[in-house]
């Protein structure tokens, strides 16, 4: 591929090599998909923000630029004014917004509080909340009366297991109404929420819910996933065993029978007395914890990574409402597994009185037209999915007119890998100019995009429009100055309230800091490379741990991955810089072929990296491999590859339960090794 955004990158690196700095603009920018009308613009909810500010502080901004820059100068400021737009019920005033400004070490709304689980159940009691499909083609839509009746008889339930605030409770489930309703319970009692989804193995699930010493364990002994049952019996018998002795076991829709001194979910929501009826919002602190998500651990033991009740609460309502232009009128929808903070993201739908659909299995079966039939059925109007699944569709040439013609969908979100121009082209092809497409970069350590969509602006291909709102990113070289129109490393510069408030376990917080301040102190490290244009637009270009430097020039995989991929004879690829001796590296390129012989296809990958990037990236070894090895949340597993062709043992440097595919891993490191060898 030869694309406007690989030309300017092109041009970048040849100016980096040279030690000249560059503006990456004008006709080197992503092709211009979409531009919102007026109409739409003034029909936004950032637009109705924009007028509550006026009304209440005087504040006027000509255009989206002036807002964020405001947002993030004025951060007291701005986070009360989110606070109050969007009606949050304080039950004890804040007696500071913020204190201190720095990180590590800033507080939030001191004094204040509050509860997550009363704002997501306090719309219409009859309107419909959850709309709960399945493979088989199921759609069960249950109201908000429904889902806080059956949240208060799980609280009932708990509460007779002897779960109270601060308490943790675990979930090894799929994307289940009782998934949804635990979380909320526990938020409710004030309890802390963490999950896993069934595919995860019993090494992965343990190495995260050992950590944090759970009062329960929600699991289920079966799911079913692509058409196939899978028996979960034995592995939820060695977790819960894996467990303190005292953690109590509930099994949702068992498939055999009970084992000794375990209770059914069923069981657990059929209090009928007293309390069971109503639920309790327990007034907890800003900063108490609401749930714990966990790093990815395929390097190591994850980190448990603990978010408040407040910031998440804030931030959530901000980004869906203002950024996804979400409202009570709409239905969400983000395909996701209990094991991404997408879920979550997904979950918080409900804060905006919107509808959410939870789909419980695979986007794939019977084909990929699977998840945009049920978008036309249910009526979806934001809908949102990780970027390969865009980019097999679009490889599949699904036809979106003739397997969903009904569709209602006015917006699109990609995540989990930056999404290249080719799938923005395909989307607004298939869908029309009208329907924006957001691509968002953020992460779990937030539970939130912090470079995503805007609805007052245009959408180019292959670009990110904006910083959000209260978040001060910017792109960081490796002296810690801000860098526009260049690679560099992605900060944030000023707190965030949904960033986590510690590890669990790490009393003196060292491994927090050590995660995100080592580099730049008192700045956030994302962990991603960024080239941000002067507008505030952005692409994202990898994970900075998986850089590739030749010559001096470094730059993120997702390039790489664009001009390869772009080649009808490659279906999938991995790219590694390896050291070797004497400050030496070799650049590993590894290929999944589409069909047929591979041969010619090396030339061919070689002249279209040297053209589109440069000769210095062109790779010293191309390997032929089976699949790519990605992660549960499908991320490709570039460090960890790194590590191990690098000479790191196997079994100490990727945890086999958090792939998705790790006989891919076994086949390209044994590929690998004999292609070394020879």
């Amino acid at each position: 591929m030869t694309g406007s955004i690989i030309e300017g990158m092109s041009q970048a690196i040849d100016a980096l090599a040279s030690g000249s700095s560059v503006s990456i603009s004008g006709g080197q920018r992503g092709r211009e998909l979409f531009t919102p009308t007026a109409q739409q613009i003034d029909a936004s909810r950032l637009s109705d923000f924009a007028r509550f500010l006026e009304r209440t502080r005087g504040l006027r901004f000509g255009d989206y630029s002036a807002l964020q820059r405001w947002s993030i100068t004025e951060l007291r400021s701005f986070w009360q004014a989110i606070a109050e737009y969007f009606d949050v019920r304080f039950r004890a005033p804040a007696s500071a917004v913020l204190e201190p400004d720095r990180m590590p070490g800033a507080h939030w709304f001191s004094g204040a509080k509050l509860n997550y689980a009363e704002h997501a159940l306090r719309a219409d009691p009859q309107r419909v909340a959850l709309l709960v499909a399945n493979e088989q083609g199921e759609v069960l839509p249950v109201s908000y009366a429904e889902l806080a009746l059956r949240v208060a008889r799980c609280q009932h339930g708990l509460r007779r297991l002897g779960v109270g605030k601060g308490d943790r409770v675990v979930g090894y489930l799929p994307n289940s109404i009782e998934a949804v309703i635990a979380l909320l319970a526990c938020a409710g009692l004030g309890a802390i929420w963490s999950s896993c989804p069934p595919e995860f193995g019993v090494v992965s699930v343990l190495d995260r819910f050992v950590q944090i010493r759970p009062k329960v364990l929600i699991g289920v002994d079966a799911y079913t996933h692509g058409g196939k049952a899978y028996a979960r019996r034995d592995e939820l018998k060695q977790i819960h065993a894996g467990l303190p002795a005292d953690t109590k076991l509930v099994i949702v829709r068992p498939a055999t029978a009970l084992p000794p001194a375990a209770s059914s979910f069923d069981e657990l929501l059929a209090s009928q007395g007293q309390g069971a009826q109503e639920v309790s919002f327990e007034a907890v602190d800003f900063e108490h914890p609401l749930w714990i998500l966990y790093s990815s651990g395929t390097t190591g033991k994850p980190k448990a990574i603990v978010q408040g009740h407040g910031g998440i609460l804030l931030e959530h309502l901000k980004v869906l409402a203002l950024h996804h232009d979400i409202g009570p009128n709409d239905c969400f929808f983000w395909y996701s597994t209990t094991g991404w903070m997408m879920w979550n993201y997904l979950v918080s739908g409900l804060l905006l009185g919107a509808k959410i659909v939870l789909y419980d299995g695979s986007p794939t079966h019977p084909d990929l037209g699977a998840l945009w039939r049920l978008a036309e059925r249910t009526q979806i109007t934001h809908f949102g999915a990780s970027a390969p699944y865009f980019m097999a569709c679009r490889e599949r040439r699904v036809q979106l007119r003739v397997v969903a013609p009904g569709l209602r969908i006015r917006a699109l979100g990609s995540t989990g890998a930056p999404l290249p121009p080719e799938g923005f082209e395909w989307a607004f092809n298939e869908l029309g100019p009208t329907v924006p497409l957001a691509s968002v970069s953020g992460g779990t350590d937030v539970c939130s995009a912090i470079v995503l969509g805007c609805p007052w602006l245009p959408v180019r291909a292959g670009e990110l429009q904006c910083s959000a709102l209260g978040a001060d990113v910017c792109a960081f070289t490796p002296d810690g100055n801000p860098v526009v129109g260049s690679m560099g490393e992605l900060v944030i510069r000023s707190p965030m309230p949904s960033m986590p408030l510690f590890f669990w376990g790490d009393e003196d917080g060292s491994r927090y800091r050590a995660s995100y301040f080592e580099n730049y102190p008192g700045v956030w490290r994302h962990g991603d490379w960024m080239l941000q244009f002067a507008d505030g637009a952005a692409v994202i270009l990898g994970r900075s741990d998986a850089t590739l430097n030749r010559g001096g020039v470094r730059m993120g995989t997702s390039e790489f991955y664009r001009v390869v991929e772009e080649l009808p004879e490659v279906a999938d690829s991995l790219v590694v810089d390896l050291a070797r001796e004497a400050g030496r590296s070799e650049l590993w390129l590894f290929v999944v072929p589409r069909a047929g012989s591979f041969d010619g296809v090396e030339q061919r990958i070689r002249a279209a990296l040297k053209s589109a990037l440069s000769p210095r990236h062109v790779p010293d070894v191309i390997c032929e491999i089976t699949g790519v090895p990605y992660t549960l949340s499908g991320k490709k597993l570039e460090l960890p590859v790194k590590r191990i062709l690098e000479g790191a043992p196997v079994e100490s440097t990727v945890n086999l339960g958090t792939l998705r595919n790790p006989e891919a891993l076994l086949d390209l490191v044994r590929r690998a090794r004999a292609r070394h060898t020879t």
